[in-house]
C-alpha cells in the first residue's frame, strides 16, 4: 500500500491505496521511478478495520460509530443528551502504546443528536498482534438522554426591596435553562425570605425538582435557604460548590424530590455552575456531594470580571 498520497495525473492517490499493476503504471507514466510502500507482516490489522474495532467497544446508548477513512472512525451521539463516559478507561487506552489515539468531548458534555462526540485513529497503517494485545478493551460510551414529561417547580423568596421585574426575569431564564433539557417549569407563589415560610412552601409542593431563587445569597449552612431546607425535613448535601460562576449553589433532598438552591448567577443565562447540575440531573445521574467537589476541575466556566486578590508581576 502507498505510504504516504501521491498526485498522478491530476488524480489524487491516498495513503494506503492498494500498489496494483494500474497504480505503477501510472506512476511511471509521471515519471516516478520509486513509490515509498508499507506492507502489513503476519497479524497485523489495517488500519481501517483496527479502527473499526475499536470505535465499535465505545458505541454504546446513544451513540454510534462511521465507517472508517484513512484509518480513522468518528463516533456521533444519536439523540440529545448528557455524553457519559470513564475519563479515566480513555486515559488508559491512549497510554498503552502510541499506535492509537482516542479523542473525545469532555465528559457530562450536553450534545444534541448528530454532534461528533469522539474520534478513533490509527497512526501507523496497521496495528501489530502485540499493538493490539496492549491495547485491550475499552469502556463504551454513552449519550444518557435527557428526561420526558417532567417538571420542576420554582419557588422565589422576596424582601421589601425586591422588585417584581427580578422576579419575572428569573422565572424567564429558569424556565428557558430548563426547556433545553426537555424539563417544563412550574411557579408557586413568592414567600416571606425567612425560614419558616420558605419551609411551609417547600413542604406545601411536591415535584422531582424543587428550585429556590433566595432574595439574598446564601452564606453559609446557617442561612435562610440552607435552613429552610432541614426544617422542611430536607437533608442538606452541599452548601457552596467549586464553580465559577455558580458558587453560592445549594443542593439538598427532601423525601424523593431534588433541591437546588440557585447561586445568584443562575438570573443570567450565561452557563453556569447550576446547568452543570440540572444536565447531570436531566440526564438521570447521580448528585452527591462528592459529585458537586470533584466539579472544580475544569469548572472555572468563564472570566467573571470581579476583582482579583493579586496583580500580575512584571
Amino acid at each position: 500500500m502507498l505510504a504516504h498520497s501521491l498526485d498522478l495525473g491530476g488524480r489524487r492517490r491516498a495513503k494506503g491505496s492498494l500498489v496494483d499493476p494500474a497504480l505503477i503504471v501510472a506512476a511511471q507514466a509521471a515519471g516516478l521511478e520509486r513509490l515509498w510502500v508499507a506492507r502489513l507482516e503476519a497479524g497485523d490489522v489495517a488500519e481501517d478495520e483496527a479502527a473499526a474495532s475499536i470505535a465499535a467497544q465505545l458505541q454504546g446508548d446513544g451513540v454510534r460509530a462511521a465507517q472508517p477513512v484513512h484509518g480513522r472512525v468518528n463516533l456521533h451521539a444519536t439523540a440529545d443528551g448528557l455524553l457519559h463516559f470513564d475519563p479515566a478507561a480513555i486515559s488508559r487506552a491512549n497510554a498503552a502504546g502510541d499506535a492509537v489515539g482516542i479523542s473525545t468531548l469532555p465528559p457530562h458534555t450536553p450534545v444534541s443528536a448528530g454532534d461528533l462526540v469522539a474520534t478513533v485513529k490509527i497512526i501507523p497503517y496497521a496495528l501489530s498482534a502485540a499493538e493490539r494485545r496492549a491495547f485491550g478493551q475499552v469502556q463504551p460510551m454513552a449519550v444518557k438522554g435527557w428526561r420526558a414529561g417532567v417538571c420542576a417547580l420554582l419557588v422565589q423568596t422576596t424582601l421589601s426591596a425586591t422588585p417584581p421585574k427580578l422576579l419575572a426575569k428569573t422565572t424567564d431564564v429558569t424556565r428557558a435553562r430548563l426547556s433545553r433539557l426537555g424539563v417544563s417549569l412550574e411557579e408557586a407563589a413568592p414567600t416571606a425570605h425567612a425560614i419558616q415560610p420558605l419551609a411551609e412552601a417547600l413542604r406545601a409542593n411536591a415535584a422531582p425538582l424543587l428550585l429556590i431563587a433566595g432574595a439574598a445569597a446564601t452564606s453559609d449552612r446557617r442561612d435562610v435557604v440552607p435552613a429552610a431546607i432541614e426544617a422542611a425535613g430536607g437533608a442538606l448535601l452541599r452548601v457552596g460548590m467549586p464553580v465559577d460562576p455558580g458558587n453560592l449553589l445549594v443542593l439538598a433532598r427532601l423525601g424523593e424530590a431534588m433541591v437546588i438552591g440557585l447561586p445568584g448567577c443562575a438570573r443570567s443565562p450565561k452557563r453556569n455552575g447550576l446547568d452543570l447540575v440540572l444536565e447531570r440531573w436531566a440526564a438521570g445521574l447521580a448528585l452527591s456531594a462528592a459529585d458537586i467537589g470533584a466539579m472544580g476541575v475544569g469548572g472555572l466556566l468563564e472570566e467573571s470580571g470581579r476583582p482579583v486578590p493579586w496583580a500580575w508581576g512584571g
